[in-house]
């Protein structure tokens, strides 16, 4: 699940007291993952059941319920998409440490105060205030890419990744599991304080050799971009992440209302909603390392392509299911697209990206991600409002196909190792 330990330093990588020790990006591996993994759980735990908790608060139409769900799923990624910016300058200033710790303290606070809310607008309030706090797993990222060495990012990234897909594929039947026992506000009080958790496994154990950018030296995303040899690469993967998240969370919000719909009764409603919900999470998690050790052999961007294919190939039959099987089935492929995307575009980024810059251009990748899961929840509860679950489906076939295309323009010149 770990790197392997490396005898000879790398000139780029940070090392605690004689080469003989365990390197630090290593060791900072070992303690982001647990703090992404739980960091996951605290977050997807709750998302698939936002429409069902919705619906305890007041009484409320398809049309209302579908638009109520999606903004506030999109609230606190909205949030983020203006915040990230601002968060990124001030880690190349002040540190990725000090990020993860105001990320997750911020979350396990306003996660508890979820628990507190009588209505619906209470739990927009809340959420969106959420939002400006987020940013545990892209200020992982960032401090993984500026530790590890560049031919290793692809590997490193996709160990991460499964940290947080493993937490994300938990969270779901760990949240339908206390629902149907103890109820929602039990489950944000819980949340929460996995989150505190994360704050404290941050705080004791997470390490960083850490020099600041002087205030008035801070890069602006502008001079990062005129400085780099490939502008127009950074710039495809940012749309390429905002596609690909824009596609995710059009149809997180509507599953367990598809789930709903597919079942005979609302028997076991919640854990069959958290199955769908997990379900790509447990091949990500067989996938991602795997594809990002052989994209650091033959090309990220050739795995990366390949995931928009098999993203392509299972979104028509989504469309099609009739039983709660073939939706769980079919998302178990969408897990194996997971596995190449996200962690492929954040080792393009990271391999092209200055060092100095790292958290900034992170930054607006992170900016790119939640403004995708705003518009995502926004596009998929209006079509299933006016129109059905299954057009969603169509819709999110349009934005892959689009996705592929901007990939292959902005990826044609790549080396098949993608180290220039």
């Amino acid at each position: 699940m770990f790197l392997e330990d490396s005898s000879q330093p790398y000139p780029d990588v940070a090392y605690e007291g004689n080469t003989m020790e365990l390197p630090l990006h290593k060791r900072n591996l070992r303690v982001l993952w647990f703090g992404n993994f739980f960091i996951g759980v605290g977050i997807s735990c709750f998302t698939p059941f936002v429409p069902l908790f919705i619906d305890t608060l007041g009484e409320f139409s398809k049309q209302e319920l579908s638009f109520y769900s999606g903004i506030v799923v999109a609230a606190p990624f909205l949030m983020m998409a203006l915040i990230s910016p601002v968060w990124g300058r001030l880690a190349d200033r002040k540190g990725r440490k000090l990020m993860l710790l105001r990320s997750s303290l911020g979350m396990s606070i306003f996660t508890i105060a979820t628990s507190l809310v009588t209505n619906v607008w209470m739990l927009l309030i809340v959420r969106a205030v959420f939002g400006l706090f987020s940013g545990f797993i892209s200020n992982s990222i960032a401090l993984m890419a500026v530790q590890v060495p560049k031919e290793k990012s692809g590997k490193a990234l996709g160990t991460l990744n499964t940290a947080n897909v493993a937490g994300m594929l938990f969270g779901p039947i760990f949240g339908g599991t206390v629902v149907s026992f103890i109820g929602y506000r039990s489950l944000f009080l819980i949340s929460g304080s996995v989150s505190f958790l994360v704050f404290l496994l941050t705080l004791i154990l997470v390490k960083e050799n850490f020099t600041p950018v002087a205030k008035g030296q801070t890069r602006s995303i502008k001079h990062v971009l005129s400085t780099v040899s490939k502008p127009h690469l950074i710039l495809g993967m940012y749309l390429a992440t905002l596609i690909v998240m824009t596609t995710e969370f059009a149809v997180n919000p509507i599953i367990s209302l598809y789930v709903r719909d597919l079942l005979p009764t609302d028997w076991n409603l919640e854990f069959w909603s958290g199955v769908s919900a997990a379900a790509p999470g447990l091949t990500t998690i067989i996938c991602s390392r795997r594809l990002g050790t052989l994209g650091d052999r033959v090309g990220t961007h050739k795995i990366l392509i390949f995931g928009l294919i098999i993203q392509l190939s299972v979104y028509l039959p989504l469309a099609f299911v009739n039983a709660i099987w073939q939706l769980i089935v079919l998302r178990l492929f969408i897990g194996v697209a997971n596995a190449a995307l996200l962690p492929s575009v954040q080792a393009i980024l990271s391999r092209n990206a200055p060092i100095e810059s790292t958290s900034c251009v992170f930054a607006y990748n992170q900016s790119a991600q939640s403004i995708g899961m705003v518009i995502g929840p926004l596009v998929g509860s209006s079509i299933n409002g006016f129109f059905s679950f299954r057009y969603v489906f169509f819709a999110t076939m349009a934005f892959s196909s689009i996705n592929l295309i901007n990939v292959l323009i902005n990826t044609r010149k790549q080396k098949d190792t993608d180290n220039e």
